[in-house]
């Protein structure tokens, strides 16, 4: 099995394999690390904690959380050597300013200049090296291999997958002819079958069947599937396969029985508490550290525009179950940006932002103003993107489901915004509104952590800023 689930969140075995070589790597790049600075006489070295193995750990977890925060695990990776080589320095500042933070509160698990140096070009050495033979090589022992039952409209969605990044889980073997349907797919991709479906996985080794049938009155083998069931292989709806291989719920394949009966869209009153613990202690530590940089935005903001220009600016936005809230923000826009009170969406290159605006967008300074909505309980740390009425209004009418994003409290950073960029249209909103969908039905605090670290290569590469 390619890919499985934990904390309602899927992970890929290839990438699982790649986390526990690279933990490895580095818990024993410690260990040469004081090998090459001590030599033989490595039982001089007296390690604060008493034990190598604890200051091994301390460093491979530290690590960890920046290799995290840098996105060196997503499973849509699109970059190529130059973009490695790039954020795997990026993951490493970050892991150096993590441990000087811990060395500077737990002085007693400070390594050494001498081992920490060894163990930083060791493990980076040995990492990218690794990274390069998984970039360059192009296995397929780890990804499940699916059959498509059917060849029609539905089975031509499965086309949309078509990168390598978007098909790191799964080899797909090819589309099932059925009786009656006329072929939208590829028809070299076509089998027809000259032997029972349940033999045929057997000889090819299929481990899932996606069914992608477009009429199943008409159309559906239930013998031949329950036979295949009972031999072992999984049998998974095609609404079911794009979530799990894309992160998103795809809007064209739902229906209201798939979002009734299925699992997920039920956050207990438990996770709600925690959630709010949650977003309140990351809020309050988040205003510790950045409160200079927010003072430095005022002090910026002011001396572009004047000491009467007005460094917040307030607006209101739709909240969970559709009420309205005021959100608050750095202002990177003129004062007059919208002229005659109609609402309008950032373009690419927009006049209205300021050249401070354009800084403090870039880098999401102008969100931290948000902290404050997240503790007064207008918001979540972690959710949809808030939308103002008259948008809002707009797509609902347009968008199936729009509505069922305020199902939960809109959020400063969220599963759409690392996985997508920034919209400004209504084919965005889509993409966007089948991210969103896809957090709150798989809702968990695991996952609320994994975007919060994820959002840090995001504000780093400037990704969806505008």
């Amino acid at each position: 099995m390619s890919t499985f689930r934990l904390f309602n969140y899927y992970f890929r075995l290839p990438f699982l394999i790649l986390w526990l070589i690279e933990v490895s790597i580095l818990f024993g790049s410690v260990f040469l690390a004081a090998y090459i600075r001590f030599g033989k006489n490595i039982t001089d070295f007296d390690p604060g904690l008493g034990r190598l193995e604890t200051h091994a750990i301390i460093f491979a977890v530290g690590m960890m959380f920046s290799f995290v925060g840098m996105g060196m695990y997503q499973a849509r990776m699109r970059f190529g050597v130059k973009g490695l080589l790039l954020r795997m320095i990026a993951a490493y500042f970050f892991g150096m300013l993590i441990l000087a933070l811990l060395f500077y509160m737990a002085p007693k698990i400070y390594l050494g200049r001498g081992v920490i140096f060894y163990s930083f070009v060791s493990s980076f050495i040995i990492i990218f090296i690794l990274r390069m033979l998984v970039i360059k090589s192009d296995s397929d022992v780890f990804k499940r291999r699916i059959l498509v039952l059917g060849t029609g409209e539905k089975a031509l969605t499965v086309t949309q997958l078509r990168r390598k990044t978007d098909r790191v889980g799964f080899l797909l073997l090819g589309y099932v002819h059925l009786r009656g349907v006329i072929d939208k797919v590829d028809k070299n991709k076509i089998i027809s079958l000259h032997m029972p479906l349940k033999e045929y996985c057997l000889t090819n080794e299929v481990d899932e069947i996606i069914l992608a049938i477009d009429d199943n009155r008409k159309s559906f083998p239930v013998q031949e599937l329950l036979d295949c069931k009972m031999s072992g292989v999984s049998i998974t709806e095609l609404a079911n396969f794009f979530e799990r291989e894309s992160g998103k719920v795809k809007l064209d394949l739902l229906k209201p029985s798939w979002l009734i009966l299925n699992e997920g869209f039920n956050i207990s009153a438990y996770s709600a508490v925690i959630k709010r613990i949650f977003d309140i202690t990351i809020s309050l530590v988040i205003l510790l550290l950045a409160w200079p940089l927010m003072l430095l935005t005022v002090i910026a903001i002011k001396c572009e525009e004047g000491l009467n220009a007005p460094v917040f600016y307030r607006q209101i936005r739709v909240g969970e179950d559709g009420k309205p809230y005021y959100v608050f923000k750095f202002r990177s826009m003129q004062i007059d940006a919208e002229k005659g009170g109609k609402a309008k969406w950032a373009d690419k290159h927009d006049t209205r932002i300021t050249k401070v605006g354009s800084f403090i967008r870039n880098t999401r300074l102008d969100e931290l103003p948000q902290l404050f909505n997240v503790l007064r309980g207008d918001m979540s740390f972690v959710g949809p993107r808030p939308e103002r009425p008259e948008f809002v209004v707009k797509l609902s009418e347009k968008i199936p489901y729009y509505s069922e994003r305020h199902r939960v409290k809109p959020g400063i950073t969220g599963w759409a915004q690392i996985r997508y960029p920034y919209g400004s249209s209504d084919k965005d909103a889509i993409e966007k509104l089948q991210y969103d969908l896809y957090y709150i039905k798989n809702y968990s605090l695991f996952m609320d952590f994994l975007i919060l670290l994820q959002t840090v290569e995001v504000v780093l590469f400037g990704k969806g800023a505008r």
